[in-house]
Formats: C-alpha cells, sequence, structure tokens
C-alpha cells in the first residue's frame, strides 16, 4: 500500500513539473522569462507552445497590441494668460519588452511616467503659444458666429496670425515626449488634445460675449427682415395701385361705350318718334323724382306738367 502511495505522489509531482514547464504564448502577448526574478535571455513574441523549466523560471506576459493612456483634466494658462482645462489622450505600445520590465515593469507604472512626461510636453507647448494656437490649425478667415462660439474678439483675426496650429502642436508634443519614453521600452505612437474648456471665470465671461453676439445677430436679422417686409409691402400697394388703375381704366372704358351705346339708341328712337320719346323720357323722371308723398308747386304753364294736364278727364 505504502508503494502505491509513493509511486502516485510521484506521478503527480512529475505530472505537475512537466505541466509548468509548457506555456503558450497568444498572437497579442509577448513574454519574458524569468529565473528567480532575474530576466533571462530575449523577449519571446512568438505564439504558440514554448518550454521553460517548472518551478524555477516564470513566464511574464506583456500585451503587444496598442494601449490606451487618458490624461486628467489640467487648467494651464496659455501665452496669452488665458487660463483653461486641456484633455489628452495618447495611445502607446510595449516595443522592448525587456526594457519594460527592468524599468516599469507593470501598467500600472507605465501610466504612471505617461502622466508624467505626457502633461509636462503639453504644458509646454501650451504655455508657449497663444489660446487660437490650440484651437486652429490655419489662418482661415472666421465667420462672427465662430468667433463668437470660440470666446474670442472680432479682431483676433489681425492680431494673431497661427503659426502651428492644433494639429502641430500635437505632433510637438509627441516629438517631444517619444524619446523620453523608449528608456522605458514604451513606444508612442499617437497623442492629441482631446478637449480644451474654459475655466470657469473665463467660460462666463465667454458666455456673455456668446449671448451679446448672438443679440447683435437676432436684431440683425430682424432689422433685415423689416426691411425685406417694408420692401415687400411697397411692392405690393405698387401692385394693388397697378391692379386698380388698370381695372379704373378698364371701366370707364366700358362705361364710355356703353354711354356711347346708350346715347345711340336714344337717338335711334328720338328720330322715329320724338313726341314719343319725349313722353316716355318725361314719366321716367316722374318715376325719379315723385313718389306718393312727394309735394310739389308747380306753374300749370311749366313743361314738368304738361303730360299731367287733362289727368282727371283720363281717369
Amino acid at each position: 500500500m505504502k508503494n502505491v502511495v509513493r509511486i502516485l505522489a510521484i506521478i503527480f509531482l512529475g505530472i505537475a513539473a512537466f505541466g509548468g514547464a509548457f506555456y503558450t504564448i497568444d498572437e497579442t502577448e509577448q513574454v519574458i522569462i524569468t529565473q528567480f526574478g532575474k530576466p533571462i535571455g530575449g523577449p519571446i513574441t512568438q505564439a504558440g507552445l514554448h518550454l521553460k523549466l517548472p518551478f524555477i523560471q516564470n513566464a511574464n506576459f506583456f500585451p503587444k497590441t496598442l494601449l490606451e493612456w487618458n490624461g486628467d483634466p489640467g487648467q494651464i494658462s496659455t501665452q496669452d494668460k488665458t487660463f483653461i482645462y486641456v484633455e489628452t489622450f495618447a495611445r502607446w505600445r510595449i516595443k522592448d519588452p525587456l526594457k519594460y520590465y527592468e524599468t516599469v515593469y507593470n501598467e500600472i507604472a507605465a501610466q504612471k511616467k505617461l502622466d508624467d512626461i505626457l502633461d509636462a510636453a503639453t504644458f509646454n507647448f501650451i504655455t508657449s503659444h497663444h489660446l487660437i494656437e490650440s484651437i486652429r490649425n490655419s489662418n482661415r478667415l472666421l465667420g462672427k458666429e465662430k468667433i463668437a462660439s470660440a470666446g474670442l474678439a472680432e479682431s483676433v483675426q489681425e492680431q494673431i496670425s497661427i503659426k502651428l496650429g492644433r494639429a502641430q502642436m500635437n505632433r510637438g508634443i509627441l516629438e517631444q515626449a517619444a524619446p523620453k519614453l523608449e528608456k522605458f521600452g514604451i513606444e508612442l505612437i499617437d497623442m492629441r488634445i482631446k478637449r480644451i474648456n474654459y475655466v470657469e471665470e473665463v467660460r462666463q465671461k465667454v458666455y456673455e460675449r456668446m449671448i451679446a453676439e448672438r443679440k447683435q445677430i437676432s436684431e440683425q436679422f430682424r432689422s433685415e427682415g423689416k426691411g425685406e417686409s417694408k420692401k415687400i409691402e411697397g411692392e405690393r400697394e405698387k401692385e394693388l395701385k397697378r391692379i386698380n388703375s388698370d381695372a379704373y381704366r378698364k371701366a370707364q372704358e366700358i362705361k364710355g361705350k356703353a354711354d356711347g351705346e346708350a346715347a345711340r339708341i336714344y337717338a335711334e328712337a328720338f328720330n322715329k318718334d320724338p313726341e314719343f320719346y319725349s313722353f316716355v323720357k318725361t314719366l321716367d323722371t316722374y318715376r325719379q323724382t315723385l313718389d306718393k308723398d312727394s309735394i310739389v308747386v308747380l306753374s300749370t304753364k311749366s313743361d314738368f306738367l304738361k303730360y299731367l294736364k287733362g289727368y282727371k278727364d283720363v281717369q
């Protein structure tokens, strides 16, 4: 029984020792082998199954993929004495795992080194240039609305000429920081200014300037709208007078033609029977001037009553 236990123990220890001798490297990993805490040989980057001494050697895995770094927003004064909050980000990778292991060892320490070096480089570039250098990339003229939204004076385009611009500043920070990180086995791939914002005091002034600018723009729009309204109103009045004038002219033409035609008909009727025409016209005059309540005092010699003479005899 004791022999069986011994054999099983030997087999178990053998399996454990044999299993600890192998390790697997993924495509996204690289390994540094250490023996009693000291690196042995160079980095192992080839993916697959690898062998090491069990119990004595240890495999330290490091990523080969791009890693993130996000800087904490910090308050920085520009060359033109404007205080802003600057937030940055970067992408980096472990280029030399052996240097990386010997200097920083893990990602937490690496992030701390990145904080120190990248924040310092960003501070140097921001304080050495005007605010507009961190915002714009060229000297292209801006509209009033964009100038106001950036919190800049309208005369800023005449006062300041951009020498670097934001893209060049990003590149400059990258070039300044990258060599300082190489001694830690770190390769800086990209570095950007992610966000720029004003401190609270400056932000309030910017908002006030933006509000004033928007009010000025709105007043300009209202003024232009009123001017356009007056123009449309004038055109409408002009068109209305033209239409009324044309209508009056056509009405007078029609009326003139109608009066002429009526005069012609009256003339023809008068020529055919002047006495009857006179009688009909007199009756029309009676109908228009007299009613049941009318009282007329006239001489019997008046021509107005000549057709009423003998009226009782007729009745």
